[in-house]
């Protein structure tokens, strides 16, 4: 299997099944993490205006010289702009800081509406979180009318439960063609990637790798699995998402990092059985839960 694989969109268009997350790139590094990428072999990045980065990302996009429709180019509305009225204002934003006349992919980041306004995350005087009373079928609705713009080729949702799916479902004239979340042997969210499958929604895995130092990377059966194959403990968890059938975008801004992560490597039943393994009679572990940052219930 190769990690230049793509994958069909439900509108007929192909995700290459492996790209660059920008997410915490910092913007003195990001611009040159990116243009690696670029230079290794990826078509795929993944961007999202709360990063903050996106004017870094395009420049870099800009710069390579590659052809636009070789590039497959994702970004994200985030909370604050839920209400319908600021659903076409943020997708212009993000496409002038990316520099950009369209993006490939625009996702909802989250299924949680903020405070319309200027504020990415609008807190009262005691703390507390201040919500939007938008619901997301609302936005996904305004959303739905970007695509006729031609400022998005397809339109997605990001972390959203099988239950939140339903909902926009039940009112969508546009499938959602991906739903991104987090995904990993720790977290592998079986019934909600069948589900998607089913709906002919595409998955994309965000961190494939865990978090951030997180201790998933270094574990002794992936590490073993590597050894076996003569290569990273990294790779082992990107080919075990491809080989779901999702795409998997892995932060880096580390130069050798970000060339090793595109080493080609195919697992086989026994590594597979082996990572299926890790979570067997266990609760799953998420590295990105709401609960923990916003004190909200995003997932059940």
């Amino acid at each position: 299997m190769s990690l230049r694989r793509i994958a069909k969109l439900n509108t007929g268009a192909t995700i290459p099944l492996f790209g660059l997350g920008t997410w915490q790139s910092k913007k003195d590094v990001v611009k040159n993490a990116v243009k690696v990428a670029l230079d290794a072999g990826y078509r795929h990045i993944d961007a999202a205006w709360i990063y903050g980065n996106e004017k870094e990302v395009g420049e870099a996009i800009r710069e390579s010289n590659i052809p636009r429709e070789e590039l497959f180019v994702t970004t994200k509305l985030w909370n604050n702009s839920h209400r319908s009225e600021d659903v076409l204002p943020a997708l212009e934003a993000s496409l002038k800081n990316l520099g950009l006349e369209y993006v490939d992919l625009y996702l909802m980041h989250w299924p949680v509406a903020f405070k319309s306004g200027s504020t990415p995350v609008a807190r009262d005087e005691a703390g507390k979180l201040i919500f939007e009373d938008v619901d997301i079928t609302t936005t996904y609705q305004a959303m739905e009318k970007l695509v006729e713009t031609g400022k998005t080729k397809a339109i997605g949702v990001s972390n959203y439960s099988i239950k939140n799916l339903e909902k926009i479902l039940a009112v969508a004239k546009i499938v959602p063609a991906v739903n991104q979340v987090e995904l990993h042997p720790e977290n592998p969210q079986w019934e909600l990637l069948d589900f998607c499958k089913s709906k002919g929604i595409h998955v994309t895995a965000y961190s494939p790798l865990g978090s951030t130092d997180s201790p998933l990377i270094k574990r002794d059966e992936i590490a073993k699995i590597a050894e076996k194959h003569n290569t990273q403990n990294a790779n082992v968890l990107i080919a075990w998402g491809q080989q779901r059938g999702t795409s998997v975008i892995p932060k880096s801004v580390t130069e050798s990092r970000i060339i090793s992560n595109f080493k080609d490597i195919e697992l086989d039943q026994e590594d597979l059985a082996a990572l299926k393994a890790l979570t067997e009679g266990k609760a799953p572990h998420r590295y990105c839960d709401p609960k923990e940052f916003w004190g909200i219930e995003v997932f059940n």
